[in-house]
């Protein structure tokens, strides 16, 4: 049994809990974003990117729009300095994109930053130490003084560096394992580095409240980070930055939250690759904005070709249900769901609508380079008449009547039940074709000459085959598809009623077609419904209806 009561809370309440920012409904500007992919990101993977891997994601990270990413730990491995000299040397960085570095507080450690540094014109040298209750007492062993002085150490560091380099690096302050901190310290600590760094409009200094772990809801967190960003000193001059992590699975929610709270920055990446559980996913706090009419000032409208280079360079997988970005997010399989957004669609083309209200789908799929065809109306033995007609109208022109879907989904149903799979749009097709299209067994038409009379009337002759064998017969009728049936039934003694009829033209390949519908009603009460293509209009219906005499006779 698991044990509930070796548990209890690690978090702190900040002492003064401002809850304002909760009134708010969503951000009214996207905020800074920084990708963390290719430190976090890459030191979470099972085999690291190597040179060329990093190269082409960080690339793409320009593409979407990032102007801050975090580039790694210059000083921690001869790769992650070689990335960042290589970026430098081919001159890969953008004058409007800045690259942040990763280093603790130790001045050989600091030095060699500097040294990877070189030539960068815009960069942010994020400085951490650990804050927590748990990290002081367990890890380091020290008091709030000693680790304060670490923070402070750093900061006089990073400063005085920066000034003998005659660099203007803008700097970072992690109290890493905030969410274990009490706020009040963590507060404290930020003050003292911001009173070395004395940020000024033009160079503004970043604090960074990383929930390393995540220890409370979200609505805790940003309680924190209302309490930080209504305390802290300079507050004009400092960009106030989240990085939440995803151990209670709320990255997203914290960072959402947190932004309402006061917070200008996220830290994170793309699919919430990183450590544990992962980092808050960008993709999905940004597309949530823009889901809501925010601008998030990045790019996704290539979601396919995003993914397929994350998870070649990564080896990582995007979840199917991924928000946003997964293969079945606007999948509906279900027959009143795809019945509900077939009739949005439609509502929406006939009415001009400019906003999007489709239902069940949240976003337009074609924003993030979707298609409704492949994407969206997805066929399975849960799937309604509907959606089946829907997808043979994209995929293929064939506006089916509605009282002839059900017939006709109920035979795709019993396909996809007893193959157990997902039926592809071609697949569909064909059960349509073979099941009703130009049914020859055993009534086939080889031709016919139906001409108008002095009356009005129609007659004329019908050159059919019965089961192989070839026959003339006579016809006569207010119209050529009346004459036909009259005929047919005349001479082979075929009952039916209410007989049913449309048609359209349509375009398969390179040949214009007509297709026609036919629906007729035996003596048993029961519909068969058959279907007629032809180049002629007058041919396909003819077609369809000994289709359905055909099928009804069987």
């Amino acid at each position: 049994m698991m044990n509930v009561n070796k548990y209890t809370k690690g978090y702190f309440m900040p002492p003064v809990v401002d809850m304002n920012w909760a009134k708010k409904e969503y951000p009214d500007k996207a905020p800074i974003w920084c990708s963390v992919d290719l430190r976090d990101g890459n030191q979470a993977l099972i085999i690291p990117m190597s040179l060329d891997e990093k190269i082409e994601f960080y690339k793409h990270l320009v593409a979407i729009g990032f102007k801050e990413i975090e580039v790694g730990f210059p000083a921690a491995s001869e790769t992650e300095y070689e990335f960042l000299r290589t970026l430098v040397e081919k001159d890969l960085i953008p004058d409007d994109v800045t690259v942040q570095v990763l280093t603790q507080a130790r001045e050989h450690i600091i030095k060699r930053t500097f040294e990877a540094l070189d030539g960068v014109k815009n960069a942010i040298v994020h400085v951490y130490n650990s804050t927590s209750v748990a990290q002081r007492q367990q890890v380091f062993k020290k008091s709030k003084e000693d680790i304060k002085k670490i923070a402070i150490d750093g900061a006089i560091m990073l400063k005085e560096l920066t000034e003998q380099a005659g660099a203007k690096y803008r700097f970072e302050y992690s109290p890493e394992s905030f969410t274990g901190t009490e706020p009040e310290y963590a507060l404290d600590v930020c003050n003292g580095v911001l009173d070395i760094w004395k940020p000024q409009a033009d160079r503004k200094a970043i604090i960074n409240l990383p929930a390393t772990v995540q220890m409370s809801m979200p609505h805790v967190y940003a309680s924190q980070v209302a309490y930080i960003s209504q305390n802290l000193k300079y507050r004009d001059n400092v960009i106030l930055s989240l990085h939440p992590h995803n151990d209670r699975g709320t990255g997203v929610a914290d960072s959402e939250m947190g932004i309402l709270a006061g917070a200008d920055r996220i830290e994170g990446t793309l699919f919430g690759n990183g450590e544990r559980t992962g980092n808050a996913d960008i993709v999905t706090i940004a597309m949530n904005m823009f889901a809501l009419g925010v601008d998030p000032k990045l790019d996704f409208s290539h979601m396919t070709d995003l993914i397929e280079m994350y998870e070649r360079v990564t080896r990582m997988h995007v979840y199917e249900r991924q928000p946003y970005s997964g293969k079945l997010v606007f999948a509906a399989f279900s027959g009143s769901h795809q019945d509900a957004i077939a009739k949005g669609m439609k509502w929406r083309e006939e009415h001009k609508e400019p906003h999007w209200t489709v239902p069940y789908l949240l976003i337009d799929p074609e924003d993030v380079g979707r298609h409704y065809d492949a994407d969206v109306i997805r066929i399975n033995s849960q799937s309604g008449k509907g959606g089946v007609a829907y997808v043979m109208e994209q995929s293929y022109g064939l506006d089916i009547p509605k009282k002839m879907r059900e017939d006709f989904s109920y035979r795709v149903k019993d396909v996809s039940d007893h193959k157990h799979k997902e039926l592809m749009p071609d697949e569909i097709y064909k059960i349509f074709h073979d099941v009703y299209v130009n049914v020859e067994e055993p009534y086939k038409l080889i031709d016919f000459s139906l001409s108008k009379q002095q009356d009005g009337s129609i007659k004329g002759q019908i050159h059919i085959s019965v089961h192989g064998e070839e026959k003339t017969i006579e016809g006569e009728g207010n119209g050529r598809l009346d004459a036909v049936s009259n005929a047919l039934q005349k001479e082979f003694g075929i009952k039916y009623t209410n007989l049913t009829y449309s048609e359209h033209a349509m375009d398969i390949g390179a040949t214009s077609r007509a297709m026609s519908y036919i629906g007729i009603t035996a003596e048993n009460g029961e519909i068969s419904w058959g279907a007629g293509m032809d180049t002629d209009i007058i041919t396909s219906s003819v077609k369809a209806l000994i289709s359905a005499i055909n099928r009804m006779e069987h």
